[in-house]
């Protein structure tokens, strides 16, 4: 299957490039380019790509409010872009639903690498990356409570902690006792129930509900007393 894509970027000649270097790959074929954040938008809506690659600082709409537009009302997965190596734009443009992040000095070989692996649903940015991030980012706000996190089941609860830790299905597998098939269940079922896209937005959610706390732990019950039972006995599959 061929995966379609859409580069934006103001810089005509970084935007060629990448253009070049993905048009080439017989499993990539670059459906339209971008000059800003209006006009990749609008890419998206006409040519419904697989992926879009954005810059993260462009003129009238910038890449962060392009990828939250594009995100919010089509499948396509987006990479953010950006000469930038700061905290602060991976955490927002994670936030804004982004699949992954790249700054543009990036290897060709790893370009390529990245659109395929964004592609077919993963994401470029490792859980326990992101968690740093939400950490340094939340750490220090109030907990409130969220009333997104009740129409999880206990056992939701538990996958999305451990997604939280940044741990693998095959580790929470081990965690919970449980089968790898229904671990996939639960991630389902968080990711479809909470509105998320993935695993990243799965760890954000996580820490910004107050679902656990600065260092990947528990966090205690807003009215107090013991958290959830974590022994796989008593929780339901």
């Amino acid at each position: 299957m061929t995966i379609r894509v859409v580069v934006a970027d103001d810089q005509e000649l970084v935007r060629s490039g990448f253009s070049m270097i993905l048009d080439v790959q017989p499993d990539i074929e670059v459906v339209a380019e971008a000059g800003d954040g209006a006009e990749a938008v609008e890419a998206v809506r006409l040519h419904a790509p697989d992926v879009a690659l954005l810059d993260i600082r462009m003129p009238r709409v910038d890449g962060i409010e392009a990828c939250r537009a594009i995100t919010s009302v089509s499948g396509c997965r987006t990479v953010m872009l950006t000469t930038f190596d700061s905290d602060e734009y991976v955490y927002e443009a994670l936030h804004a639903g982004a699949s992954g992040f790249l700054l543009k000095d990036v290897r060709r070989d790893d370009l390529v690498h990245a659109v395929r692996v964004v592609a077919r649903g993963d994401s470029l940015l490792a859980p326990s990356v992101a968690r740093r991030l939400v950490e340094q980012y939340t750490s220090g706000r109030p907990r409130r409570t969220d009333p997104r996190l009740d129409v999880l089941t206990a056992r939701e609860r538990e996958t999305l902690l451990l997604l939280a830790r940044g741990l693998s299905n095959a580790e929470i597998a081990a965690e919970l006792v449980v089968s790898d098939h229904t671990v996939k269940t639960h991630v389902g079922h968080v990711l479809a129930k909470l509105g998320l896209r993935d695993r990243i937005q799965a760890v954000i959610c996580a820490y910004e509900t107050g679902l656990v706390t600065a260092g990947g732990r528990a966090a205690p019950p807003a009215g107090g007393g013991a958290g959830p039972s974590r022994s796989p006995a008593s929780a339901r599959n």
